[in-house]
């Protein structure tokens, strides 16, 4: 078996593409382990649990504290969640944040670059975190997957079939390749 301690981490990002370009993006964002902890599927439709209505503030807050980013539509599941975001090329104050994803070298210190798809999944997974870890009396226990997924939304066909995609989440959760019964 390969030691992968000894490669880089392999990354999924575009390469040369500046990921706080304006443009939509679709991001997912799921659980540690996959763990279905934000609520159930009944009937078609998510019902969330307290973790899951944490989930879905913090995605409503960072539209108030994000002025650059609109969060078009999204998707709370299980064990994972869909979000449409949209970047503007506005100018605002950049928000700190800590996180562990898409870090950039900078001088003598890694830095993320602000108002960037990384710097906003890096800030909602730690307020999110946070927030849960408290509830559930779990300090420093992971709630979400140390990446994301994102893919560049390209065109306007692409983003009306993501959006449905991510409309339709919930009813499709049967044959969701992320429900553990499918996995």
């Amino acid at each position: 078996m390969p030691d992968f301690k000894k490669y880089k981490p392999y990354s999924i990002r575009l390469k040369d593409y500046d990921y706080s370009e304006p443009g939509d993006y679709f991001v997912t964002i799921c659980t540690d382990d996959r763990k279905c902890i934000f609520g159930v599927i009944v009937d078609g439709n998510m019902i969330l649990n307290n973790l899951g209505k944490i989930i879905e503030e913090e995605i409503l807050k960072t539209m108030e504290i994000r002025k650059e980013l609109d969060v078009d539509i999204f998707s709370i599941m299980p064990n994972h969640l869909h979000l449409i975001i949209s970047l503007s090329d506005v100018y605002y104050d950049p928000v700190e944040t800590n996180g562990r994803s898409s870090l950039q070298y900078g001088e003598n210190k890694f830095c993320m670059k602000p108002k960037s798809v990384s710097s906003f999944v890096a800030g909602f997974k730690s307020a999110a975190t946070k927030r849960i870890n408290i509830l559930r009396e779990t300090p420093k226990q992971l709630v979400f997957q140390d990446g994301y997924h994102e893919h560049i939304i390209r065109n306007q066909q692409s983003y009306d079939e993501i959006y449905i995609y991510i409309q339709s989440n919930p009813q499709t959760w049967g044959r969701d390749r992320n429900n553990p019964k499918n996995l």
